[in-house]
């Protein structure tokens, strides 16, 4: 797999259409794509870019969260192509849109249903983390490894992204949220908060809903750097597997403390 071409045609895209329009831009540049959701004409032409340069490194199916939004039909790719790119051209969109620098751009690799490579680069400061199934994660050119969390809830720290949670779910957050070292609600840009878990910021994220570009890649990059991510019923994720419900975790003893100690 051609690891580093991938990561450029990342930073490209972030050079050449996303990072120019950061706090720049302009009237009718933001658009909403849906009740609560905005697209701006960045994720737009980023996606562009980089699906062409993905079909450029590997000639498969591309599932862009811009295209899927015009065509849910793409998704069925992730099942029924042997090989399909996910590319999330522009995470934590309402961040970029309000100078927010927690945002991302995301693809990641599926092959039979798992998904097998993966990048991530946040673009406010050049940073680049990437993963290949079985050979490890890597911030830039620094191999990771998460280092096991606490066994005690008390001195755990957490995010739980309570946007989409039903009611009873947010209350149970409200009740529990106590007992550990401090839980917050997340960066809204899933493609920052995977990192900040891999790197040791965040011991724990309850993410629900599961759109595959948001999750595939930062799961692949948690669970190479010796993380856990599963549903809440243990099974493990898979990007084609959209049920609602995601606990990610340092490690398995913190994914079963946090699981408890929440009820989920």
């Amino acid at each position: 797999m051609q690891i580093d071409t991938v990561t450029e045609i990342l930073r490209e895209a972030a050079h050449a259409v996303i990072l120019p329009r950061y706090r720049a831009l302009a009237t009718g540049e933001v658009m909403e794509k849906s009740p609560g959701e905005v697209v701006t004409i960045a994720d737009r032409e980023a996606e562009e870019l980089i699906t062409r340069g993905l079909r450029g490194v590997l000639d498969a199916p591309v599932v862009g969260e811009e295209a899927a939004a015009a065509d849910p039909r793409l998704i069925d790719a992730l099942t029924e192509a042997p090989t399909a790119w996910l590319v999330d051209p522009l995470d934590g969109t309402a961040n970029f849109v309000a100078g927010n620098p927690d945002y991302a751009v995301m693809v990641a690799l599926v092959h039979h249903g798992r998904t097998v490579a993966s990048w991530i680069l946040r673009p406010a400061d050049d940073r680049a983390y990437v993963a290949e199934h079985g050979a490890g994660a890597w911030r830039d050119s620094i191999r990771l490894s998460r280092e096991p969390a606490s066994q005690d809830p008390a001195e755990l720290r957490g995010a739980v992204l309570t946007r989409f949670l039903p009611p009873s779910a947010k209350a149970r957050v409200e009740v529990t949220a106590s007992r550990f070292a401090a839980v917050e609600p997340g960066t809204k840009c899933a493609g920052v908060d995977y990192p900040r878990l891999v790197d040791g910021e965040l011991d724990f994220v309850v993410f629900h809903r599961l759109l595959p570009w948001d999750h595939a890649p930062g799961v692949l990059l948690l669970t190479e750097a010796g993380g856990v991510a599963r549903h809440h019923d243990r099974t493990p994720y898979r990007p084609a597997d959209m049920r609602p419900g995601l606990l990610t975790a340092a490690d398995a003893a913190c994914w079963q403390t946090v699981r408890s100690v929440l009820s989920l």
